[in-house]
């Protein structure tokens, strides 16, 4: 019988052991100068044989360099020694105004008579109710742990839930109110928080397998900012596994608007909850599109931070350089109350800036220049469009911008090999073998890809990163914000590596098929239905309030906010 690939790695003690590659014979035996030759394709190099001859020479050292440092242990906690800073040097950034009025100054009305209306309800409603005394946090808990009770296995968006943390949280922000203390906006407001961010004492499975009963020995420093403005604690929602999609090691998390579909991920928990009503907001990640992903499928709003306002440290690192952490909720408005409370510098987290954050909700939104690509809305769906419209009705002057012609597409290396760093202990190991998604676009394959990937392209292209920054500086230059549909011209990808804020707000609803769910190896059917859909904003560095100010605004034209998804109605 032939070995599997774990058996044969199976004699590779990872961390803190030795590391079983060959004696150094072994080595020099197998890197030969054909070996060599045979990389050429792959590297896109051409040398000639005698400087190959050359290059062989001392290879066998490399190998026993690798196995000497992969001994050690090096935990996902370990950042690099190189960080990346967003920031252009020599440029004066502004900072939005500290204080003012987080919540809107709008008539909130009566509390609801329906506890599915008060789930549903904005956050910075429920905020005013709690802190007039109509609300209590206890009764707002109550109701979102028995729509979790009723309907979390269907959506299979959580993978633990505290009730009896939850009710003593509730309770403790009901008696600091009564006491009349000064609270934050957040106060008392339950939320979920994606299951790969840390909260002492309670499973942080990171969605994966090998990680399921791992239990978190720390809090998070944004769980920590979350309790010390007196939020609640409802559970811990599920990420796709690594972060990566919304195929968990529990399950798949489902699209509320449509459970046949998945939830997309990796903030699958956090945006599916949230639709559904069984939170008054959620806590997401992102790296490469997982706040903005999810949120566009299941009609969420998600705000992705400028990197480095929201300290990442007590959450699992995919990527250091491209990690951020940000809120997804029901209403524009309800992401600025859960902002103010992550934002500030953190100390333990090396990529941590220490920011302002307030937003003028009395801002004239006709003041902003909003620049937009053409190409990008002449074949655009409906509420993309709309959206648009929206813009030019609300007076704002609108700016054609265009993108230069560059190869964005090579930034997605930074991604791939900072995750295989990660995770190294997972591929040479063969432990990758347990994530239940094996496709070739899936991690384990990404991982033992990304090992083949150049060093000295690597740098090179953290080189042309930092010019993609300087482009994108040049972008806002000419506009206050940008508006476009979620996955057009690499906006997303750009924004991402460049550390730029953006905002994905439900701009409409678009008549489609469903997505197969992830791992399924099903194909897209031709049955039709009515499914939300986003548009995004994005914004200059730490002009988050811009984003908001004009997304509320577009929120309003748009009027499309309030529809629920009626199966959890």
């Amino acid at each position: 019988m032939a070995a599997t690939r774990r058996e044969l790695l199976g004699g590779l003690a990872i961390g803190g052991g030795a590391l079983a590659l060959g004696s150094k014979a072994q080595a020099q035996e197998r890197l030969t100068a054909e070996t060599l030759q045979c990389a050429e394709g792959l590297f896109g190099i051409d040398y000639t044989d005698s400087e190959v001859e050359q290059m062989v020479i001392g290879l066998d050292d490399w190998a026993e360099s690798a196995a000497r440092l992969r001994a050690i242990d090096q935990p996902n906690t370990l950042q690099p020694a190189t960080t990346f800073d967003p920031r252009l040097p020599g440029v004066a950034y502004t900072m939005p105004d500290e204080g003012g009025d987080i919540i809107p100054s709008d008539d909130t009305g009566p509390v609801p008579s329906s506890e599915t209306d008060i789930a549903f309800a904005p956050a910075w409603k429920q905020s005013k109710w709690l802190s007039s005394g109509q609300l209590s946090s206890e009764r707002l808990t109550s109701i979102y742990l028995e729509r979790i009770e009723r309907h979390a296995r269907e959506l299979e968006c959580f993978v633990t839930v505290t009730p009896e943390l939850a009710m003593e949280q509730a309770r403790e922000a009901d008696k600091v109110r009564a006491y009349g203390e000064n609270t934050s906006p957040v106060h008392g407001l339950p939320f979920a928080l994606k299951d790969i961010i840390d909260v002492a004492g309670v499973r942080s499975t990171w969605g994966a397998t090998p990680y399921q009963d791992r239990i978190a020995n720390a809090d998070a420093t944004v769980y920590e900012k979350l309790r010390q403005g007196g939020a609640v604690l409802l559970g811990k929602s599920t990420s796709g596994a690594i972060a990566y999609n919304d195929l968990w090691f529990g399950g798949l998390t489902r699209n509320p608007w449509n459970t046949d579909e998945g939830s997309s991920g990796s903030s699958a928990g956090p945006a599916s909850a949230v639709a559904a009503g069984l939170a008054s907001f959620a806590i997401g990640t992102e790296t490469l599109g997982s706040i903005v992903s999810p949120s566009n499928r299941c009609g969420t709003t998600g705000l992705r931070p400028t990197f480095g306002r929201v300290s990442r440290s007590g959450a699992m690192a995919l990527c250091w350089s491209l990690d951020k952490i940000g809120p997804i909720t029901r209403f524009v408005a309800d992401t600025a109350l859960v902002l103010d409370a992550l934002n500030g510098h953190d100390v333990t987290d090396a990529s941590s800036l220490d920011t302002s954050f307030g937003v003028n909700w009395s801002f004239d939104p006709s003041r902003l220049r909003v620049g937009y690509l053409p190409d990008d809305f002449d074949n655009a769906a409906p509420p993309d469009r709309a959206a648009l419209q929206a813009v030019q009705n609300l007076g704002c002057e609108l700016v054609e911008i265009e993108i230069p012609d560059l190869p964005y597409g090579a930034l997605g290396t930074v991604v791939e090999v900072e995750a295989a760093a990660a995770f190294e202990e997972l591929t040479l190991s063969g432990r990758d073998d347990e994530l239940r998604w094996q496709e070739p676009r899936a991690w384990p394959n990404t991982w033992r890809r990304a090992r083949l990937r150049s060093a000295v392209d690597f740098v090179n292209i953290d080189r042309f990163r930092r010019s993609v920054c300087e482009v994108m500086a040049g972008m806002f230059d000419q506009c206050d914000v940008i508006i476009g549909p979620n996955f057009a011209s690499n906006m997303l990808l750009i924004t991402n590596f460049t550390g730029h804020p953006g905002l994905i707000l439900r701009s409409g609803f678009v008549e489609r098929t469903l997505n197969p769910l992830t791992a399924s190896g099903a194909e897209r059917q031709d049955a039709i239905f009515r499914m939300p859909q986003g548009t995004s904003l994005w914004g200059p560095l730490f002009g988050e309030d811009k984003l908001l100010q004009l997304g509320r605004s577009i929120e309003s034209r748009l009027d499309v906010a309030n529809e629920r998804p009626e199966q959890f109605s």
